[in-house]
């Protein structure tokens, strides 16, 4: 078995462990393999970098690879390069593949790799599982023949390209925001990039539209204050204090590589990743006049189904992974897709997660609808039947994962839950629905974990379900 394993999100790995310098050529010289056999070496990939430790050395690394196996090679040579940012540039470019040296949300122990593939799409399993099997055979004296050339030598030889598409990605989202309706609005917004990467393209485009920004958490800092570089209601708690002390409209949080998005109301209330897709949804819908289906996850809420069933509309669910919402938008031709972690993006941008984008999209909203977020979101829950979502993780014994997996997935044994149990589906995990709601318990793909996450009209009924799944498996 090969010793490196995409995930969900790519590949992560503990810095030292398994992220090292050999496994970050390992990497690259298969896909550098996969990229000759198709016929793209002349046009090559672009690789960017977050601000994690070692992130910027790791570009070089693979940037060494790919031009010592004669792949033409970009390098976004920025302090503050967004995932988004690399895919959109991926897309504009017309490259076959794009690669960010990141681990987006993990903790500050880890880095690890992106690829993309044409068009800025979050690299599928066949390729995942073509590049997988290429570092299998690789591995051991095949990695003594992969390709090598000195980064500095590589650059001066223009086999690899240091280039700076920022303003191009700018542009692109203020192209497709209503920057004038902003400019009107007045607004302060509090942005909290969370020690990441998001503060140069949030700052340029809110303050182009003549908002007020005032920023926290911005310096760069390889421990993310010592908290995990993820935006919830836990880790947000200084932003949610500025936003009320301030008088801000919103605050805006992202992620350690800026992909997904953390908002705080004008009322200090952290706003779930769920509550931001319905809300989106319904503005595209009812304000912009867009029609189209919505696409989400196994784990994200059911209230969307409800508002595209108002307006006429279709919500399919996916397995966990942005590449499942991304190629069912593409099939679907849906207007917008989302994860109950807080990644989302909207039809005519990129094809992969934007924290950037959709923060953008939301002030845009609270511009357009004259509403503050409080009260847009009040208006749309006002109309559904009340939707509460409980989430819970749990770290386990790597030893009991195959006994948990063969209780869920082979035998199939669930709890006996309180609530009435209509449905079950393993289509991811295992997921069971009741009559008046939902449960799924599976596995992380980015670390190890296992989550449960439940929807039930009561915050009671969501908890007490997860407590019953929780004690069936002995967590």
């Amino acid at each position: 078995m090969a010793r490196i394993k995409f995930g969900t999100g790519g590949w992560r790995a503990i810095i030292g462990d398994e992220f090292t310098r050999a496994n970050v050529r390992l990497l690259c010289g298969a896909l550098a393999q996969r990229i000759k056999e198709e016929g793209h070496a002349e046009r090559g990939i672009v690789i960017g970098y977050d601000r994690r430790f070692l992130s910027d050395v790791s570009a070089h690394w693979a940037a060494e690879v790919f031009a010592g196996e004669g792949i033409a090679c970009q390098i976004i040579k920025i302090a503050q390069a967004p995932t988004p940012l690399i895919m959109w540039t991926v897309k504009d470019r017309k490259l076959p593949y794009g690669m960010a040296i990141t681990a987006s949300h993990n903790p500050a122990l880890y880095n690890g790799i992106k690829v993309f593939t044409a068009g800025g799409k979050d690299a599928d399993e066949d390729v995942t599982h073509d590049v997988e099997r290429r570092m299998e055979t690789l591995e051991g004296d095949g990695e003594e023949r992969i390709g090598l050339i000195d980064y500095d030598k590589a650059v001066k030889s223009g086999k690899v390209r240091e280039i700076n598409p920022f303003n191009g990605y700018i542009d692109s989202i203020i192209n497709q925001v209503d920057m004038e309706a902003i400019r009107k609005a007045d607004l302060k917004i509090a942005l909290d990039p969370m020690f990441g990467v998001s503060r140069t393209s949030l700052q340029t485009i809110l303050m182009t539209a003549r908002c007020e920004v005032e920023v926290i958490h911005d310096r760069h800092d390889t421990l993310f204050g010592g908290r995990i570089p993820s935006p919830t209601s836990a880790t947000l708690d200084t932003l949610k204090r500025y936003v009320v002390d301030n008088d801000c409209a919103l605050g805006i949080a992202t992620d350690g590589d800026a992909d997904r998005l953390g908002v705080i109301d004008d009322k200090g209330n952290f706003l779930h990743p769920n509550q931001l897709l319905v809300i989106l949804y319904y503005y595209l819908l009812k304000y912009k006049g867009w029609r189209g289906p919505v696409v989400r996850n196994v784990a994200t809420t059911s209230l969307l189904d409800h508002v595209a069933e108002m307006f006429g509309e279709k919500c399919y669910e996916v397995p966990v992974g942005f590449k499942w919402i991304s190629g069912k938008m593409l099939e679907t031709d849906a207007i917008i897709g989302g994860e109950s972690s807080g990644g989302l993006t909207v039809r005519g941008h990129i094809s992969g997660k934007d924290g950037i984008y959709a923060a953008a999209l939301l002030v845009e909203m609270i511009a357009v609808v004259g509403k503050s977020l409080s009260q847009i979101y009040d208006e749309i829950t006002g109309q559904f039947p009340p939707h509460y979502m409980a989430e819970m993780d749990f770290k386990f014994d790597s030893e009991r994962k195959p006994e948990i997996l063969d209780t869920l997935m082979v035998r199939k044994e669930i709890p006996e839950f309180s609530a009435t149990v209509v449905d079950t589906s393993y289509r991811d995990g295992a997921k069971i629905y009741f009559d008046n709601g939902w449960i799924i318990a599976r596995f992380s793909g980015t670390e190890p974990l296992l989550r449960i996450f439940c929807e039930m009209p009561t915050r009671e009924e969501a908890e007490r379900a997860c407590i019953e799944f929780r004690e069936f498996l002995g967590l």
